[in-house]
This record gives structure tokens, C-alpha cells and sequence, in this order.
């Protein structure tokens, strides 16, 4: 099983001019970028057309680590302090839910572990102590 923390950076709409400053400063490397223009439709959440370009996901690679980030969701307000959230990432969709449990107690779930079309188990939770988790699982999805 493989487990690492990773820094996610929630962007209100300038996302990509954060990818473009970090390649500069840091000499950031692109591995994945994607809009929500590029993600699968789903009508029962359409994207307005001015949303399309907004990044919906994009990892970095920053010397030997890894730096996500995307753009709020298109009508989903940007809050100062949850700019930042832990990516909890692992190949290993039941430790996923344990984690996800466990950082749950006393806690406060904002999207409950479920598949998506991204990963076999995601979801996002703020903790007891107020800090913003999203448990990500790799690997294959239905």
C-alpha cells in the first residue's frame, strides 16, 4: 500500500496563472492539467460556459514532491483558510474509508467517500481541529 500527504491548493478562478507562476518560481513541472470543460458531463451539475476553462484538477511536481491544485467549483464560494487542504492519497480503497472514518469523528464530512469518475473512493471532510482533508484513492474506477 502507498500513502503520501500532498498540499492542495483551492484557487478562485486563477488556477492556471498559479500553474504558470509556480513553473517560474519553482520550477514547477505540469504532470496532469484538466477544466471542467475537459471533464466528463454531468447534467444534474451543468458548467456555465464562462466555468469551462477553470481547472477542475492539475498536479505539479516540485523537485521530489507533488503539489495539487484546481480552481473553486463554478458557484462554489472561496473561503481564506481553506485555500489549503491535505490530499491523502493511497492506492488502497479500504484504508481509504478507515482513514476517512477515523478523521471523521468530532468532524464534519462536506462530501462523503463515494466513487467518482476519478477514483475508486474520494471525499472530503474538515476534521476537529478545523483542517480541510480530501481522501483521494488511485487506481482503477468503474
Amino acid at each position: 500500500m502507498s500513502l503520501r500527504l500532498i498540499p492542495y491548493l483551492v484557487m478562485d478562478g486563477n488556477a492556471k496563472e498559479a500553474i504558470h507562476f509556480y513553473e517560474k518560481a519553482l520550477g514547477a513541472q505540469v504532470l496532469f492539467a484538466q477544466s471542467f470543460g475537459e471533464m466528463p458531463e454531468n447534467p444534474e451539475f451543468p458548467i456555465p460556459a464562462d466555468a469551462k476553462d477553470r481547472v477542475s484538477h492539475a498536479t505539479l511536481k516540485v523537485g521530489e514532491t507533488e503539489l495539487m491544485l484546481s480552481d473553486t467549483f463554478p458557484g462554489q464560494p472561496s473561503q481564506s483558510g481553506t485555500q489549503v487542504t491535505i490530499c491523502i492519497t493511497t492506492n488502497d480503497a479500504e484504508k481509504a474509508k478507515q482513514m476517512f472514518e477515523a478523521l471523521t469523528d468530532g468532524g464534519q464530512v462536506t462530501m462523503p467517500l463515494q466513487e467518482t469518475f476519478f477514483s475508486p473512493a474520494y471525499g472530503n471532510l474538515i476534521d476537529k481541529f478545523g483542517v480541510n482533508f480530501q481522501v483521494f484513492t488511485e487506481g482503477q474506477h468503474k
